[in-house]
């Protein structure tokens, strides 16, 4: 096999490659042993036909065929290892070869490439986070939160308000025609939290039990959809929402703490782990942003339209297992096809520069993963897809992926390189550094990075 590799782009080149006709001995022979196992011809075991009764009955051009497309892979695998080819993606035949019998077989490929990246001296990259700041009205919020889910319901003898609690019967009807699945009796719904009928809330105002009221609301759904129904609707019980007293017995009730003082403490570290959590995160973007514009980092474009049919596919299945359509969700977003593209796009190139760049950091640091650290990167990944450690890897190795969530761990690796040897400050001036930003608490989050 002689081959030669022309550079296109510093992310593509084009291999030609030609082999003699004798090196498809091997291809050729495998070609007969699986034509002969497809066909039945009279007089034959299956799987024992001569190869001169397949080439008249099949053709000698088709088992040529056959052989050159069982070939292809591992003469362009072959050219790639000769030249050293750091290859990305899927190879692009320019064009399917077709050779006359007994000639040798010669073809183009086009092959995206891992370019060249000068990597800048990550001691230079400065980067800035909003300083972490933390009022009494966040702790208050949280607070405000905890009554909320200890509240308790009281039936009063008085008109609806909003934020009540109310049991009531609907009915809708368009042109006096009573609505498929348009009546519900003994309903619960918080008043003015909208979340059943257009104009409902509105109407319920001011009613007391045993009453009732109409009002016109335009259908979504269903046979009667965008026409007006009028619906009825009863009140059977008007009940008000009663928070605890805010005192230590309220902590006690809400919490392992004693005195509300101890709670309002234990809420505010906890908001406070959450906030410098995203002072991490900002920092890990800003930080792989600069980076990447620093190192002009170019995309192969090959790879990167793959990631976006990926992408493009699992957006597909995901609206699919809730029921929904491409279509019906651009109609929700308001956006047209071509503009979720040009984001999928965008966002593909700026992950597939981010890989490139923490792949050439981590070589060039000589980043290693343990057999501990992949074993453990597995059982996170299985947990969180419900399924035994073995399991999951058993899938992952027959699906080929086994390597690419390798290259994730290796990735993070060099990431938290690049995480310890930046310089971070706050808005405010003050330099902070991994420990800093941790807070004691990044262990539930090392595995939410994206790359």
């Amino acid at each position: 096999m002689k081959s030669t590799v022309e550079t296109l782009s510093p992310t593509r080149v084009r291999l030609a490659i030609e082999v003699p006709f004798v090196e498809l001995e091997p291809s050729l022979k495998k070609a007969y042993r699986e034509i002969g196992q497809q066909i039945q011809i009279p007089g034959f075991r299956r799987g024992k036909i001569p190869a001169a009764v397949i080439d008249q009955r099949v053709g000698r051009a088709a088992v040529i065929n056959e052989a050159i497309q069982e070939a292809i892979p591992a003469q362009i695998l072959a050219a790639v290892r000769e030249h050293d080819v750091k290859m990305l993606g899927r190879p692009e035949l320019e064009s399917f070869p077709e050779i006359e019998d007994g000639q040798p077989l010669k073809f183009t490929a086009e092959i995206d490439v891992r370019p060249e990246i000068t990597l800048p001296d990550l001691s230079t990259i400065e980067i800035s986070v909003d300083e972490l700041q933390i009022g009494d009205s966040e702790i208050d919020d949280q607070v405000k939160g905890l009554r909320e889910r200890f509240a308790t319901l009281k039936t009063v003898e008085r008109a609806a308000q909003e934020g009540d609690y109310v049991q009531i019967d609907l009915a809708a009807t368009v042109d006096g025609e009573e609505v498929p699945g348009g009546s519900a009796t003994n309903i619960s719904h918080e008043v003015g939290s909208k979340q059943l009928l257009p104009g409902l809330d509105e109407v319920l105002v001011g009613q007391s039990a045993g009453d009732s009221t109409t009002f016109v609301t335009q259908l979504v759904g269903g046979d009667f959809a965008g026409r007006d129904a009028d619906v009825s609707v009863t009140v059977r019980t008007v009940k008000e929402k009663q928070l605890p007293e805010l005192d230590d017995e309220f902590a006690q009730l809400a919490s392992e703490f004693d005195t509300l003082d101890e709670l309002r403490n234990d809420l505010r570290e906890r908001v406070t782990r959450v906030k410098k959590v995203e002072q991490l995160y900002a920092a890990r973007d800003k930080a792989l942003a600069e980076l990447v514009q620093a190192a002009d980092v170019p995309a192969p474009e090959g790879v990167v339209r793959e990631e976006v049919d990926h992408r493009k596919q699992a957006m597909a299945d995901q609206l699919e297992r809730i029921g929904a359509s491409l279509e019906e969700y651009l109609s929700a977003e308001e956006k047209t096809e071509e503009q979720i593209d040009t984001e999928l796009t965008e966002a593909a190139t700026e992950g597939v520069k981010i890989q490139l760049l923490l792949d050439t950091l981590a070589d060039a640091e000589d980043v290693q993963v343990s057999d501990d650290e992949f074993g453990h990167e597995i059982m996170h990944r299985a947990q969180r897809a419900g399924v035994q450690p073995q399991q999951y890897y058993d899938q992952l190795v027959r699906s080929g992926t086994a390597g690419a969530v390798f290259g994730d761990v290796r990735r993070g690796k060099a990431l938290a390189l690049v995480m310890e040897r930046i310089k971070i400050t706050d808005s405010a001036g003050n330099e902070l550094n991994m420990d800093d930003l941790r807070g004691g608490s990044a262990d539930e989050h090392d595995h939410d990075h994206d790359h």
